[in-house]
């Protein structure tokens, strides 16, 4: 199982069986000038972006529909793709912590951020 996050503003999403666009449902970190150049590995980016309503909702949703691609009869891998507008903050906040909650239930997971050390877009 792999699970990719990536900037929608960089290059269109990679292919995957499922994709997660969290550009317009979610608070951007990049609005707030004191988390724009910060990333995912900011304690202040990921307590924004995981105190957001819904994103906990949306990881367990997402958890569950890769459980049932896994189930099905021709079971193979599955790649999960989450993007954000610049890859920097909402989607590989999401992308870890889906990945952490799979591996929680024994998956082996593949972890890639795309676009996660690409400069800030500026927009």
């Amino acid at each position: 199982m792999e699970i990719v996050s990536f900037g929608y503003l960089h290059a269109g999403p990679p292919v995957a069986h499922l994709t997660i666009d969290l550009r317009h449902h979610f608070k951007d970190p990049h609005i707030s000038p004191e988390l724009r150049y910060m990333t995912a590995h900011d304690e202040p980016v990921r307590t924004t972006v995981l105190g957001t309503p819904g994103i906990a909702a949306l990881l367990e949703a997402t958890a569950s529909a890769v459980v049932a691609f896994l189930s099905g009869p021709s079971a193979g891998p599955v790649t999960v793709a989450d993007g954000c507008a610049g890859g920097r903050h909402r989607a590989p906040v999401f992308a870890q912590h889906l990945a952490n909650r799979l591996r929680r239930d024994g998956l082996s997971v593949t972890l890639h951020h795309r676009d996660l050390d690409k400069p800030v877009v500026q927009r």
